[in-house]
C-alpha cells in the first residue's frame, strides 16, 4: 500500500479530505452554474459576459485579501478542527442566499435588481468561508501526518480539491439551474455532518492574543514570511501561478460561446479538463520527488505549462469548427477536426500546472515551526489574492479596452516565464540551504 492509499483510510486524513472536497464541490457547483446561466440565459454580448464572469472571479477572492491573517491567526491560536465545523455550519446559511438569487434568476423575478446582486453576495460570503478554511486544510496536515506524508497528503488535498472542482463544474454544466439550488444546500449539509468526523487539532504553540486589525495583521503576516527566503520565493511563484489560472479561468466561458461557438456544456467541459489536468499533476509530483518536498521540477513544469498555453492560443485563434446552425452541443464541439488538440493542450496546460504548484505548497507547512503554519498559508493566501484579482483586473481593462479575449490567453504565457524564474529561484535558495545543513 502507497502512501498516498494508506492515507485515505486513516481517520487523522480522510474526514478532512472529505471535508475539503465536498466545500470545493459546492463553491464550484455554485459558482458555475450561477456564471453559466447569466452568461448563456440573461446576456448577449461579449464584453458583458467577460466583464461578468471576471466581477465574480474578484468578488470570491477578495475575501482572501481582506481576512486571511485573521484566518491564519484563529487557526494556529484555537482548534482547528472546531473552527472547520464553525464554518462549514455558515456554509448552509450561505448556500441559502445563492439557492434563492438562482431561483429568482431562473423565474425571471427581478433579475437585474435584485437576483445577480443577491448572487454575487452569496458568492462573496463564500469566498469569506473559504478564506477562514484554507490555512487549516494545508497547515493541519503536519500536526496529524508524519513528515514523509506531508507531501503526499498536500497532492491528494490539491488533487481532491480539483476533483470536486472537476465535480461541481460537470454537474452545473448538465443539470437545470433550480437542480444546482436544490445541490448547494444539500452539500453543505453533508459537508458539515462530515467535518464533525475530524480529529482534534489544537494549537501547537502558545496561545497569544489576536490582532484583529486586518491591514496591521496582514502587513505582519507578509512581512513576517519575507525574512524565510525559501518561504517567500514559494509564495511568489504559487501566486503567479494563480494568476494565470484566474486569467484562464475568467476568458473560459465567453471564448467557447464567442471563439469556439460553443454552448455552456463545452465551457463545462474546458473547466473540467483543467480540474482533470491540475489532479492529475498534483498525484504524479509525489511520485517524482518519492516524497521529497522539493522545487526541483517546478521551473520545468511551468515552462512546459507556458508551451501548452501558447498552443491552445494557435488552435483556438484557427478555430474552423462548423456552427452553422447555432452554437455547438458538446457533442457536436468533440467531433470537429481540432478538438482533441485543443482539448489535449488544455489538459497539459493543467497537468504541468498541477506538478509546479503541490510542492510549492509543502514548503509552506514544512520550513516553518508548526504553530505558524496557519499564518504562513494565510500570508501566502493574501499575496495570491493580490495576484489574482490583479489578473482579474487586468483581464477586465484589457476587455474594456477592445482587446478580444483569445489574444488575452497569450498573457498567461507570458506570466509562465515569470513563474518559472521564480520556481528557479526558490530551487537555487533551496540547494544553497542543503548545502549550509
Amino acid at each position: 500500500m502507497t502512501t498516498t492509499t494508506r492515507l485515505l483510510t486513516r481517520r487523522r486524513f480522510l474526514p478532512l479530505f472529505c471535508t475539503q472536497l465536498l466545500n470545493a464541490f459546492n463553491d464550484n457547483l455554485y459558482k458555475t452554474a450561477m456564471v453559466l446561466f447569466v452568461v448563456y440565459s440573461l446576456y448577449n454580448s461579449e464584453e458583458n459576459e467577460s466583464m461578468f464572469s471576471g466581477i465574480a472571479s474578484a468578488l470570491f477572492i477578495i475575501p482572501f485579501v481582506v481576512f486571511s491573517a485573521i484566518a491564519g491567526q484563529l487557526a494556529d491560536m484555537r482548534d482547528k478542527a472546531r473552527i472547520i465545523r464553525i464554518v462549514k455550519l455558515c456554509e448552509f446559511g450561505i448556500m441559502t442566499l445563492g439557492a434563492i438569487g438562482l431561483f429568482l434568476a431562473w423565474r425571471g423575478i427581478a433579475v437585474d435588481a435584485f437576483a445577480i446582486p443577491l448572487m454575487l453576495f452569496a458568492l462573496f460570503l463564500a469566498g469569506v468561508q473559504s478564506t477562514f478554511l484554507g490555512p487549516i486544510k494545508y497547515a493541519i496536515l503536519p500536526q496529524h501526518l508524519r513528515k514523509r506524508e506531508v507531501l503526499a497528503g498536500t497532492g491528494l488535498v490539491e488533487a481532491g480539491t480539483y476533483v470536486a472542482i472537476l465535480a461541481g463544474t460537470i454537474l452545473a454544466g448538465v443539470i437545470p439551474v433550480e437542480y444546482a439550488a436544490a445541490g448547494i444546500l444539500a452539500t453543505a449539509v453533508v459537508g458539515y455532518l462530515v467535518s464533525r468526523q475530524i480529529p482534534p487539532a489544537p494549537p501547537m504553540g502558545e496561545v497569544e492574543a489576536i490582532d484583529w486589525n486586518v491591514w496591521r495583521s496582514s502587513i505582519r503576516l507578509i512581512s513576517g514570511c519575507m525574512h524565510d527566503r525559501q518561504v517567500w520565493y514559494a509564495i511568489l511563484a504559487i501566486s503567479f501561478f494563480w494568476t494565470i489560472g484566474a486569467v484562464l479561468f475568467i476568458q473560459f466561458p465567453p471564448l467557447a460561446k464567442n471563439v469556439l461557438m460553443a454552448s455552456k456544456e463545452v465551457a463545462s467541459l474546458f473547466l473540467v479538463m483543467f480540474s482533470i489536468g491540475i489532479a492529475i499533476g498534483s498525484v504524479s509530483i509525489n511520485a517524482l520527488l518519492k516524497n521529497e518536498v522539493s522545487a526541483r521540477y517546478a521551473p520545468a513544469a511551468v515552462i512546459v505549462m507556458g508551451m501548452f498555453v501558447i498552443g491552445f492560443y494557435l488552435i483556438a485563434r484557427s478555430w474552423t469548427g462548423d456552427a452553422s446552425g447555432g452554437q455547438l452541443s458538446l457533442g457536436e464541439f468533440v467531433v470537429q477536426p481540432m478538438a482533441a488538440l485543443l482539448l489535449l493542450s488544455l489538459l497539459g496546460i493543467a497537468i504541468a500546472g498541477g506538478m509546479f504548484v503541490v510542492p510549492l505548497y509543502a514548503f509552506l507547512t514544512t520550513r516553518v515551526a508548526p504553530e505558524l503554519a496557519s499564518r504562513t498559508i494565510a500570508a501566502n493566501n493574501i499575496v495570491n489574492s493580490f495576484a489574482m484579482v490583479g489578473g482579474s483586473l487586468l483581464a477586465m481593462g484589457l476587455t474594456a479596452l477592445g482587446m478580444a479575449v483569445i489574444e488575452q490567453v497569450l498573457l498567461s504565457a507570458a506570466m509562465c516565464l515569470i513563474s518559472a524564474w521564480l520556481g528557479s529561484r526558490l530551487y537555487r535558495i533551496e540547494l544553497a540551504g542543503a548545502a549550509v545543513v
